[in-house]
């Protein structure tokens, strides 16, 4: 996308929304939530947040999250079920409320990261037992495991300024926050869905490295919810230039957030503190590198609206009889 383009939309970004028409609102990090029976209206905004902290916004950033899970949500039906009923404006999914699973799942093909929860973080500061994966001594930053490695967090309430903790699986149960049951199927799922996401994008040119898998309850049936294979809640890599760049020692190419998450850490800033305020510089950076990730694994042209989010979203709304007019 035209350069011109991401900067002439640098003020026009959503950052928040009222819809109280909508439902009981409940406000995440990234998206606005609203519940109205058993349906609830998710609006992604383009706050982002890296190290459970939210930074600003990003031009376009809502708009791909959203529509890369409409993606992949109907790329993976075969494999598991899940909450997506509509697509009601590029910002907007329309899904069967659930009872989510209180942890995420997170699969990782590589050694790699920089938020204290990643493999390397820790493995860099000595542990050799993550979430009871037991890990060699002699890996190297972004190095491909032997296998795929699931690595559990907790869900922190980061209106309380709680942090995501890791967690095995044996002390998800022993805590009784999921039954054995769901736990096994959470991973059996999770897997799979990592394979199938995986193969689907090295056929554009990318690794998924890593990503996060969030279950919910609905009939007391499994099914997944919130994103799957986004930028923000994955990590993509180049594929040509991995091998080389590995050899060197030399930080991979990316198309996700983790260019955020670099950026903050140079700045000093991991999670604690006063958070350093995004450049111009660096959200137009991000905001063509979302939409690069969107046009690569899905194919098809971005498509940009130059009208003001919210009035976008309130008229998609009420055309499609979800407002009032």
């Amino acid at each position: 996308m035209d350069d011109y383009v991401i900067a002439s939309q640098l003020k026009n970004t959503l950052e928040k929304t009222d819809f109280p028409e909508l439902g009981k609102k409940y406000e995440g990090k990234v998206r606005d939530n609203y519940t109205q029976n058993d349906k609830r209206f998710i609006i992604v905004t383009d706050r982002i947040s890296a190290f459970d902290r939210v930074l600003g916004t990003i031009p376009f950033k809502g708009q791909v999250l959203n529509q890369l899970a409409y993606y992949w949500f109907n790329h993976t039906r075969d494999v598991v079920k899940n909450h997506m009923e509509d697509l009601p404006d590029q910002n907007v999914m329309v899904v069967r409320e659930c009872q989510p699973l209180p942890v995420e799942i997170v699969v990782r093909g590589y050694i790699t990261g920089v938020t204290k929860t990643s493999a390397w973080y820790n493995y860099s500061n000595g542990v050799r037992n993550l979430c009871g994966n037991k890990l060699p001594e002699g890996l190297k930053k972004d190095q491909k495991f032997d296998k795929p490695i699931i690595t559990p967090t907790t869900k922190g309430d980061h209106t309380k300024g709680e942090h995501d903790k890791n967690i095995s699986p044996d002390e998800i149960v022993k805590q009784g926050l999921v039954s054995r049951e769901f736990m096994d199927k959470m991973i059996e799922v999770s897997f799979r869905l990592f394979e199938l996401g995986q193969k689907t994008v090295a056929k554009q040119g990318l690794i998924l490295v890593d990503t996060k898998y969030e279950f919910g309850l609905i009939d007391g049936e499994l099914v997944l919810m919130d994103e799957i294979h986004t930028p923000d809640s994955s990590r993509f890599w180049f594929a040509d230039t991995y091998q080389e760049l590995f050899d060197k020692g030399e930080e991979q190419r990316k198309l996700d957030k983790e260019y955020v998450r670099v950026w903050l850490a140079k700045q000093g800033f991991t999670g604690d503190g006063e958070v350093p305020a995004l450049t111009d510089e660096v959200r137009a950076e991000a905001a063509k590198r979302y939409i690069r990730a969107y046009e690569i694994i899905t194919g098809e042209k971005f498509n940009v609206d130059n009208k003001p989010v919210i009035e976008r979203i309130a008229e998609n709304l009420k055309s499609k009889g979800y407002l009032g007019s």
